[in-house]
Formats: C-alpha cells, sequence, structure tokens
C-alpha cells in the first residue's frame, strides 16, 4: 500500500517464515544486488566519451559528484537524477546546451542502467533462506519507487520478506517511521547495509542495531566515516551473517 507520497510499504503474507525471533532490516542496492558498480561502469564510459581537453578524469568525476549531490536533493535519486546530472555536467563543461545528437549519445551510454538483470550478491539467497527460518525479514531502501519496486520484482527474493519499504531517502526519521509503522521494538530490531551514511548512523540514532557489510563499489556520496560503536556489527561477506543470527 502506499502510505504517503513517498512511502511505499508492501507486505507478502505468505512468506516463509517461522516464530520469528528478531526483526531484520535489510538494504537493497549493493547489499541484496549490484547496483552502483553499473553507475560507475557508465561514468567511466561517459567520462572517456567526454574526453576534456584540459580536465582529468578526476576532475571531471570530482564535478559529476558535485552536479548529482545537489541533484539529489532536489530530484531523488535513480537513473533519471543520474542521467540529468550527465547532462549539466557536459554543459558545465562544454559551456553550451548539449546537441541533440551528443544528447542521444550520454543517453545511450546510460541505457545500460534500465536494460539489465538483477545480479545477486554472491551467497544472498541460500543465506536469506536460513535467516528467514529465524527471523522476521524485512527490505528498507531508497530511491524512485518504480525503479527499485521493479529490481525487488526481478529478484526473486520477494518470497523470503514479510514486506519492502520505499522511500525518497533514509534518514533518522525514515527509519522513525518505519519502527512506528510496523510496531517494532528497536532494541530487536537490525539494519543491515553497506552505508554508514544511510543504513547504519540514522538506525543507530532510532535505537536499532547494525550491520555494516562493506561493498567496494559503494557509491562516493554514500561514504561517512564510521565511529566506534559496540551496537555496529562489520562483516565481510553476507553468508557471515548467519554466525551472528
Amino acid at each position: 500500500m502506499i502510505e504517503s507520497a513517498n512511502v511505499y510499504s508492501r507486505g507478502k503474507p505468505e512468506v516463509m517464515r517461522r516464530s520469528p525471533g528478531l526483526t531484520l532490516v535489510f538494504d537493497a542496492d549493493d547489499t541484496l544486488w549490484e547496483n552502483n558498480v553499473l553507475f560507475e561502469n557508465v561514468i567511466d564510459a561517459f567520462i572517456e566519451w567526454l574526453s576534456h581537453p584540459t580536465l582529468d578524469r578526476v576532475e571531471v568525476r570530482a564535478l559529476l559528484d558535485e552536479i548529482e549531490r545537489a541533484n539529489a536533493v532536489t530530484h531523488g535519486f535513480g537513473s533519471a537524477m543520474f542521467l540529468r546530472s550527465l547532462h549539466a555536467c557536459f554543459e558545465r563543461l562544454r559551456e553550451r546546451p548539449g546537441t541533440p545528437e551528443e544528447r542521444r549519445q550520454i543517453e545511450e551510454l546510460a541505457r545500460a542502467l534500465v536494460d539489465r538483470e538483477v545480479e545477486l550478491i554472491p551467497g544472498v539467497a541460500d543465506t536469506l533462506g536460513e535467516l528467514v527460518s529465524r527471523h522476521d525479514l524485512h527490505v528498507f531502501t531508497k530511491g524512485n519507487l518504480a525503479e527499485q519496486q521493479q529490481k525487488y520484482d526481478a529478484s526473486g527474493l520477494a518470497r523470503f520478506f514479510s514486506g519492502v519499504h520505499i522511500v525518497d531517502d533514509k534518514r533518522t526519521a525514515d527509519y522513525r517511521a518505519l519502527l512506528d509503522r510496523l510496531g517494532l521494538d528497536p532494541a530487536a530490531t537490525w539494519m543491515i547495509g553497506n552505508s554508514p551514511k544511510s543504513d547504519i548512523h540514522p538506525a543507530r540514532q532510532v535505537g536499532m542495531g547494525a550491520v555494516l557489510i562493506p561493498n567496494e563499489n559503494t557509491w562516493v556520496l554514500e561514504h561517512q566515516e564510521l565511529d566506534p560503536d559496540p551496537g555496529v556489527l562489520t562483516l565481510t561477506r553476507f553468508p557471515e551473517l548467519l554466525d551472528h543470527f
């Protein structure tokens, strides 16, 4: 059900679970399936195609990151915002609008973000298959509603989860709203994800436990220092969850 303009929650009564102990809440992109590596591939291709005469790759990337950071505030997350940022980066660097052909070429570079299959992180399906017999599982992800729902449906993982919850962003208030909406005890609820900024820090601020599973391809705008915290468990691989839950 859609509960507001920026919150989507869907339950699945027939989910395969028995006598849940804890509630485990999973991030989606770069936690359950690969995502940002696809954007990185497009960025590499864009910078090569742009072939700026004076700026090197690092300088072009820094400008693109700056533009994305600003656009995310106004336009949210997802491939549409990313494509908008590529066009804006081109116009800033060329100091003119793109021609129809140049705009078409940029859009062609980004087409891989839409025309793709979902690639699960190694060990995800088997691990969830075991965890669902022990605990109640949910997905909590941010981004464009249609894009995130499409990836979730294509992943084949819906059978493991009691619900999927899609929001525009994952801030402290969004975590508090999730707990209230589901009637969860934060002390018995854990957030599992790859981003200190979106998954770990806001979850801890509302009293949830948190598990960080770093992904080397995590989006640069999600990078944030992780302060020492006994409520945060850091793992190296998704299947290691079975050793703790």
